[in-house]
């Protein structure tokens, strides 16, 4: 009761603080639906996936269905239009977002909470603005649990405090919020499709030069051992275990977080000691080798170069080296050709495994490449890549940037929102 008076004491005027389980009409989890429940039409079941901050995410193309003899055999709790849906999953556990009307009968799945606002007291449009607060967020999250994959109990939810100010100051805040999230959405969707525009302007260009290639140019297979050697990993006996990964040591062991589809990035490292190196046959690179994914995520290529500060680095075994004859190919020429559609297409044409997919080296080495018998040509290509690929991520940072001070912005304008200084001047003096 102290704790209650002292959180009040700090309330605007005429505000007040009460569990969301106070705020509810309706309060409870959607239902167990396993797979042989489903059907293919009927009733839909939305899930934690089409729960969005503050948005309903409508997947239409991979929605489920459960039948109506089902819906009544489990008894399952329907979700009506203007209901609202929290999910106790990240990311990040408590997002919440509004039901539209979509026309279907709808439940939900049992990681999704039902909450059906009692009027009385909170606007529903007010509480979806306030589930997007980091206030909000940040009560959800201490009330969490689970080491590898946070999540959040009803119980523990509906302790979660919400602030209440009178419906008619709930009604200005979603007004200027509406007004304002609208404006900071327009500029969000045309810093996204700005930032969409320069990707494509690089890869437009990158597919051009490999596919309108002029006089000049031959065609070669991977498997050209003059051109270049493709060499695996040591998938043997001495292959390191789990135990034998360090956060420092002498070699690094490139994970596939470190090789991205335009290079090496090195926010995640593990190592291996020199011994452990030593006993490992295959699959230690050399300078101006380049490196592709096999394996999960395929396609992915880094080279080997002097910017990489790492002397000693080792490939996993989702992973190929491949070592040019710099007399016939450049490196950098060859990291080109690769990330590039004219090599995504084979690979997308050749994939295997359902599961876990992957590309073999016999796979690998019926793929074509393009390539000018000119080394100072090849060089010119790189060069000219490697400067519009400068150019498009400098692009790419300033609207990520943007993207980033609008997240911001929003988040802003909810704390003001819910310290009362949004509607202040509203108030009478």
């Amino acid at each position: 009761m102290l704790k209650e008076r002292m959180v009040n004491h700090q309330l605007p005027k005429g505000w007040q603080a009460k569990p969301l389980v106070q705020l509810c009409t309706l309060f409870t989890d959607g239902d167990w639906i396993e797979s042989k429940d489903q059907s293919l039409d009927g009733i839909r079941l939305i899930q934690t996936g089409n729960v969005g901050c503050g948005e309903f995410k409508d997947r239409r193309d991979k929605a489920r269905w459960i039948s109506q003899e089902t819906f009544e055999k489990l008894k399952c709790e329907e979700v009506f239009p203007d209901d609202c849906l929290i999910s106790r999953l990240p990311d990040p556990v408590g997002r919440s977002c509004l039901i539209p009307e979509t026309g279907d009968k709808m439940i939900t799945s049992v990681d999704c909470s039902i909450i059906r606002l009692n009027r009385s007291f909170i606007i529903a449009d007010f509480f979806n603005y306030y589930t997007q607060s980091a206030k909000y967020l940040e009560e959800v999250e201490s009330k969490c649990s689970g080491a590898t994959r946070k999540r959040i109990s009803r119980k523990n939810l509906g302790e979660v405090e919400i602030l209440l100010p009178p419906l008619p100051e709930q009604k200005r805040i979603v007004a200027i919020l509406d007004e304002a999230f609208a404006n900071i959405s327009q500029t969000v969707a045309n810093a996204e499709k700005n930032l969409a525009n320069a990707r494509e302007l690089f890869d437009s260009y990158l597919n051009e030069v490999f596919t309108h290639k002029g006089e000049g140019w031959e065609e070669k297979y991977l498997s050209d051992g003059e051109l270049l050697k493709i060499i695996d990993g040591d998938r043997g006996s001495n292959y390191p275990t789990a135990s034998e990964f360090f956060p420092e040591e002498y070699c690094l062991f490139l994970s596939t977080k470190n090789v991205r589809p335009d290079g090496f990035k090195f926010n995640e490292t593990m190592f291996i000691t020199k011994e452990k190196d030593q006993a490992l046959r295959k699959g230690k690179l050399q300078r101006l080798d380049v490196v592709l994914t096999t394996r999960g995520t395929i396609g992915n290529v880094a080279i080997y170069d002097e910017k990489v500060d790492f002397e000693n680095i080792r490939i996993n075994s989702g992973m190929l080296i491949f070592r040019p004859n710099q007399s016939l190919i450049l490196s950098e020429y060859l990291f080109e050709v690769l990330r590039s559609n004219f090599i995504k297409k084979q690979i997308n044409a050749s994939v295997s495994g359902a599961a876990q997919p992957q590309l073999p080296i016999k796979t690998i080495n019926n793929f074509k490449i393009p390539v000018h018998p000119s080394i100072e040509k090849q060089k010119f290509i790189s060069n000219k890549i490697k400067k519009l690929s400068c150019e498009c991520e400098e692009l790419e940072d300033i609207y990520r940037r943007k993207l980033a001070a609008l997240a911001e912005l929003k988040q802003a304008l909810l704390q003001k929102a819910f310290t009362g200084e949004l509607t202040a001047a509203d108030q009478p003096t």
